[in-house]
């Protein structure tokens, strides 16, 4: 073996030795006490059957260029050429692109997690290149978060990430907290990952914390094991998209029985009046009480009262996984949430309050600690093209060039694409109605990925630029919600023919006349020891002392902890002194009832929160025909669709299928046992799954996780079944609401039954087809 050399990733840091024969071991750190299992699957990093080792372009683009048949993209074999033959393709598109529709024609969101090192990070690589070339359309919002995004501003008057880092301490909760209600859980499963890097994972312990505390865990959701076993909650099991409508119940009861907290309300929101005129019914004629939501959420009106009065009685916190607000009307979960709280006054106490997201709230966040400063990253000198779309409204972009959408009270126009640039994400991974993208795709002259891998996006490219991963490169890692920075020391040498995104994108600077803006004259290494020095003075400036490049380079991570003042949240300011600490609303306070909103006029979306029935939920005329509920999760065995090559993603797979879970009484219905295979279809689409029965999961609701790589059986076909196990390809692709229009993956029917037939092979186990540029005439 070699010496081990540290590396970063999303999930955990880890050390790298090679063997003589290529062997790699990875060992995670040893200052992580739980660390993320995701990590054994980076031995799969150079696994020949899936990496790219050569630039190659698609036979017709090749041969055309852009003048090529862009509905043959996944149907033709791709020419290996060498990079010179590569940038050159690439370069005399971008300029093409330019010349006939302008930058506004270029589409870079280039949305993805890419690795998490600071420096070779693909989106501020390829985001800086863009911009020096005159700009492109940008995406905002992700998927992760949008609906919660764009609303949480207009309710708090905060960033939804900084209003998610309000949550209480593990320690104020075990102190303060007698009860913890969640809607929609708390899974272990995403307190793996932290944008930017995890330096450790304490939130099993936190749990065992919690639990002996003796907190009071109440779960209301539609999948039992979505809250942690290890908290022992009590389960509400209610059918999806009803959290909405409970919280109004239980706001109801409050009101009706006049618990809710008259003077908290008066000090700190404005809009109460409003809404309680709608939660009473004297607005609309319909009382939303526990009865009324008893009918929507299929659990007693009773135990909804009940709820409501133990929620007054002792101090409470209420829990919403991201997952709650990524489906139609998601916004309106994550306002009643809030409301709720007001109504309860324990917003700004300790222990008290409302958690968001995925387990910041309970387990690894960052426990007051916060870093006072900015850690340096590749600068982005402005896009000089105005116009963007949401993140999640991709397809219809474009679909409907030249079409308006309505966005957070502004109408926007979708720009003609000619070109899309993608660098380090895998939109045929986390886009909804994978067929309807696949056809909207065929649309722009031009594809250009950048890529470690055979994903279905590089499969769909035209051009397809070989990229290094991250323990092939040097760089440091770090997230503004960790209180880690890690070394990135190359631990392996690049695989094939693999560059950099930032040798990639120097060289197509180059050749388009812009290379030293780009480069501003640096090296890879010089631009890492930059950033470092930039966070070394962010963080002397905030009284943190961190080593020289070299001394930090040659050592462990850093835990900066010692080093971290506690930090008062702006809602305990708020609190203690609402004059002085207002909120950054038109109001100054919270805001039950938003003006703003109001006056966007959105009819799927009104000035405070309300229910909706979404057009797809077992309450809706189409479940008739497609009775069963599909939700869709996060992985526990990769990081969306990195390294579901690997061997814990493997693992985990049914006959090579993911799994699919599934109540005892559906499957029985449906002739299914465990271990079966089924194909899952709607009319948007079809997929297979391996079959895993679970009395876990709420009769009427089958639970999936996201990430399988999108493998049709047949690529000349749009509406091909995907034979691996995608649920996007059955998913919706709707907009939450007209405010945020974010995604509605969680809004999807579907029916279920047994695959019979001869299980097709998997594709994306080998490359595409690969001929030589040499063989071609």
């Amino acid at each position: 073996m070699t010496r081990a050399r540290p590396t970063a990733t999303h999930w955990g840091n880890y050390l790298v030795d090679t063997a003589a024969d290529g062997t790699l071991s990875v060992t995670p750190h040893g200052d992580d006490p739980h660390p993320s299992p995701i990590g054994r699957s980076l031995t799969a990093l150079h696994d020949p059957a899936h990496r790219i080792a050569r630039p190659a372009i698609r036979l017709g683009y090749y041969r055309d260029r852009a003048a090529a048949d862009p509905t043959l993209r996944g149907r033709e074999p791709f020419v290996e050429v060498d990079w010179n033959t590569a940038l050159d393709i690439a370069a005399d598109a971008l300029r093409t692109a330019r010349a006939t529709a302008g930058n506004r024609a270029i589409y870079g969101g280039s949305y993805g997690w890419a690795g998490a090192g600071r420096f070779h990070h693909a989106q501020g690589q390829v985001h800086r290149f863009l911009q020096l070339f005159g700009g492109y359309t940008a995406s905002v919002d992700t998927y992760s978060f949008a609906a919660a995004e764009v609303l949480i501003p207009h309710v708090l008057g905060m960033n939804a990430y900084v209003a998610a880092r309000q949550a209480p301490s593990t320690e104020e909760i075990t102190r303060h907290c007698a009860r913890i209600v969640f809607f929609g859980g708390a899974p272990q499963r995403n307190t793996q990952v932290n944008p930017g890097g995890v330096g450790a994972h304490p939130g099993p312990g936190r749990l065992t914390a919690l639990r002996g505390a003796g907190i009071d865990f109440i779960h209301i959701g539609p999948v039992r094991d979505d809250c942690d076993p290890a908290l022992d909650a009590r389960w509400i099991p209610c059918r999806p998209h009803s959290d909405a409508a409970i919280m109004l119940a239980l706001l109801h009861t409050l009101i009706t029985e006049g618990l809710h907290d008259h003077a908290f309300l008066d000090r700190y929101t404005t809009g109460f009046d409003r809404l309680a005129e709608y939660v009473t019914g004297r607005g609309d004629g319909v009382p939303k009480s526990p009865e009324w939501a008893a009918e929507l959420a299929e659990i007693p009106a009773d135990e909804i009262r009940a709820l409501a009065r133990l929620m007054a009685r002792e101090r409470c916190l209420i829990g919403l996984p991201y997952a709650l607000q990524r489906a139609e009307h998601g916004e309106q979960s994550y306002w009643a949430a809030w409301a709720l709280a007001a109504a309860l006054g324990h917003i700004g106490l300790p222990g008290g309050g409302v958690l968001m997201g995925t387990g910041i709230g309970m387990t690894n966040n960052m426990q007051r600690r916060y870093l006072p400063f900015e850690i340096g990253g590749l600068p982005q000198p402005g896009n000089p093209v105005a116009e963007f779309v949401p993140v999640a409204r991709l397809t219809e972009m474009l679909e409907r060039p030249g079409g308006t959408v309505d966005y957070n009270g502004r109408v926007l126009t979708y720009p003609p694409i000619d070109l899309i640039y993608w660098a380090g994400g895998n939109p045929f991974h986390h886009h909804q109605d994978l067929n309807r993208l696949r056809r909207a795709w065929s649309r722009p002259r031009t594809v250009i990925v950048n890529e470690i891998s055979w994903t279905a996006t590089a499969r769909l490219a035209d051009i397809v630029l070989p990229t290094t991963a991250g323990a092939e490169r040097e760089d440091f890692a770090g997230g503004r919600t960790d209180h880690w920075l890690t070394p990135m020391r190359r631990a392996l040498e690049p695989y094939g023919q693999a560059r950099d995104d930032y040798a990639i994108f120097a060289g197509l600077a180059e050749r388009l006349g812009f290379a030293e803006r780009f480069t501003e004259g640096r090296t890879a290494r010089q631009w890492v020891e930059q950033l470092w020095r930039t966070t070394v003075d962010n963080a002397a400036a905030a009284g943190i002392r961190l080593p020289e490049y070299a001394d930090f380079r040659a050592g462990a991570p850093l835990d900066l902890r010692p080093q971290l003042p506690e930090s008062p949240h702006t809602l305990e300011q708020f609190r203690d002194d609402p004059q002085r600490h207002p909120l950054r609303t038109p109001s100054g306070r919270i805001e039950l009832f938003s003006r703003t909103i109001a006056e966007f006029g959105y009819p799927d979306c009104p000035g405070h929160p309300a229910w909706f029935p979404p057009r797809e939920w077992l309450g809706s005329p189409a479940a008739q025909r497609f009775p069963l509920h599909l939700l869709s999760h996060q992985p526990a065995t990769r990081l969306h669709s990195q390294l579901d090559h690997g061997v814990i993603s493997r693992e985990a797979k049914i006959r090579g299928r993911e799994p699919l879970r599934m109540n005892p009484a559906d499957a029985a219905t449906r002739g299914l046992r465990d271990g079966d295979i089924a194909r899952v279809h709607n009319d948007r689409g079809a997929l297979l799954a391996g079959v895993r029965i679970s009395d876990a999961v709420r009769p009427g609701v089958m639970h999936m996780a996201t990430g399988a790589w999108y493998d049709p059986l047949n690529p000349s076909d749009p509406e091909s079944l995907d034979v691996h196990g995608n649920p996007n390809s059955v998913t919706n692709d709707i907009g939450t609401s007209s405010l945020a229009q974010g995604p509605s993956a969680n809004s999807c029917l579907v029916e279920a039954e047994r695959y019979d037939g001869e299980l097709p092979p998997l594709s994306v186990g080998t490359p595409p087809p690969l001929v030589d540029a040499g063989s071609i005439r």
